[in-house]
């Protein structure tokens, strides 16, 4: 019944017609159901891809997933996506004997602090996301469409080639980001470009970063957050058909999702 619920996308009400009883007959069956949130993963030392989803404003799952073996290994139900949480998460797993051997994140830098021991890879789509945010996907001015190309090449290229092109772009365009404007009733001026300006200083804080996956290609690990973004639309999209549940029945049908089991 549980396997329906979840997987089939059952209601308390399709399962009350299919079994002839209540809904409430069903709720009861469904919290007998038992749940353990211990993940069973062989190997020691681990890739992990680090993220958080967001249910609403205020409820969050952070979560840490092994993209080689496909396991999501450890997670928890926050209010927001704080740096605690990851090294909350960091800590549980070196106290039951794992090692991790890297680590691939959304390139949040006080989340990336927690991991500053470890191989760090930037999500080359959270990258291009965060350029995009200051620049949009039709930039009008040509210093903003030459470094959004630039972005967008980033899975294709190499951190030396990177560094080349953001160099060679930004001597092309230095005096233009030195432009100021003045605010006419304060008196206090601002970078005319600013939006630029701060596309450009987070490809050049993030460069270390965005190619790791390069430097290790024995960890096989991946350039992206895909392994785990995916796994959140799948969940949110098993969860939205039982709306409405309160916080203890929410929590047992996201360790079934998390952990794979029926």
């Amino acid at each position: 019944m549980f396997r329906q619920y979840i997987w089939q996308r059952q209601t308390y009400s399709d399962l009350a017609g299919k079994y002839r009883r209540s809904w409430k007959w069903v709720q009861r069956k469904l919290d007998k159901n038992r749940v353990s949130p211990v993940v069973k993963i062989n190997q020691r030392e681990i890739v992990i891809v680090a993220d958080t989803t967001f249910f609403s404003h205020s409820s969050a799952l952070v979560a840490f997933r092994e993209p080689n073996a496909k396991k999501n290994i450890w997670w928890k139900e926050t209010s927001g996506e704080k740096t605690e949480y990851y090294r909350l998460g960091k800590e549980y797993l070196e106290r039951n004997g794992f090692v991790i051997r890297a680590v691939v994140l959304d390139g949040r830098t006080g989340v990336r602090e927690v991991f500053k021991s470890i191989p760090a890879q930037m999500c080359h789509f959270h990258q291009k996301k965060i350029v995009n945010k200051y620049l949009t996907t039709r930039p009008k001015l040509p210093a903003g469409q030459e470094l959004r190309m630039i972005a967008k090449n980033i899975p294709h290229s190499n951190e030396e080639a990177l560094n080349k092109e953001l160099n060679n772009w930004f001597l092309k365009w230095r005096e233009f980001l030195k432009q100021k404007t003045t605010d006419p009733q304060t008196g206090k001026w601002f970078y005319t470009h600013k939006r630029i300006r701060s596309a450009y200083r987070s490809l050049i804080t993030n460069l270390p970063y965005l190619y790791t996956f390069q430097k290790y290609p024995e960890l096989n690990m991946p350039n992206t957050t895909n392994s785990l973004d995916g796994f959140f639309n799948r969940l949110k999209s098993l969860l939205n058909v039982h709306h409405g549940l309160n916080p203890k029945r929410r929590y047992r049908i996201i360790v079934k999702i998390m952990t794979g089991r029926t």
